[in-house]
């Protein structure tokens, strides 16, 4: 009687350890490429950043008066209206530093030996605060409306825009003095306008 059962039990597991050892094809085993192809290879879904999906700020709808805003503030008009007030500020603390510290603001040429008052020194370091003003903004007017007109152009921002526009301002500029102070204005306009570029660059 034991050796039947024994028999028994060693057919029922020799029909049971394959089912027990191998899968069934109804559930094939998970292979790890197939879920690294899924996640990071090419059967992986693409989906759309949506800042609003994942939690960012929406950005809202520009009106029509923000637009032409915009569009103003990117003309060329309006950038050279800028960097002319820009200079003339500048050009005109320039100008009153530079008579700051000069020794020779307020004294007249015709009698030296004369001190010159308060409202003498402050009157020369005006007109010399007004006069850098002045050639700063129409340096910086120039400027800034050549390169904006040579980058609309091009249609490219890079750094030719204000070599070729640092050419036209100073050949402008050095042009009433002759021709060859107008090449030399332009090359040292120009070189000046690179090594500016290629600094903030």
């Amino acid at each position: 009687m034991a050796d039947s059962t024994g028999a028994a039990n060693a057919v029922t597991s020799d029909l049971q350890g394959p089912t027990l050892a191998g899968p069934s094809m109804d559930n094939p085993p998970i292979q790890y490429s197939a879920i690294l192809d899924h996640l990071i290879g090419e059967k992986r879904s693409v989906k759309d950043l949506n800042p609003t999906v994942m939690g960012g700020l929406p950005v809202p709808f520009k009106s029509d008066d923000q637009k032409m805003i915009e569009r103003g503030m990117e003309s060329c008009a309006f950038k050279s209206v800028l960097a002319c007030v820009g200079g003339f500020v500048l050009g005109g603390a320039f100008g009153v530093f530079t008579a700051g510290i000069d020794t020779n603001v307020g004294f007249d040429p015709k009698d030296p030996l004369k001190t010159p008052t308060a409202r003498e020194v402050l009157r020369d370091m005006g007109q010399r605060g007004m006069s850098y003003a002045k050639n700063f903004a129409i340096v910086g007017a120039m400027f800034s409306c050549t390169e904006c007109i040579i980058e609309s152009h091009r249609g490219k921002s890079d750094w030719k825009n204000a070599v070729y526009s640092g050419c036209v301002t100073g050949g402008a500029i050095g042009f009433r003095a002759g021709v060859k102070a107008g090449v030399l204005g332009c090359g040292g306009f120009a070189a000046f306008s690179a090594a500016i570029e290629y600094y903030l660059r």
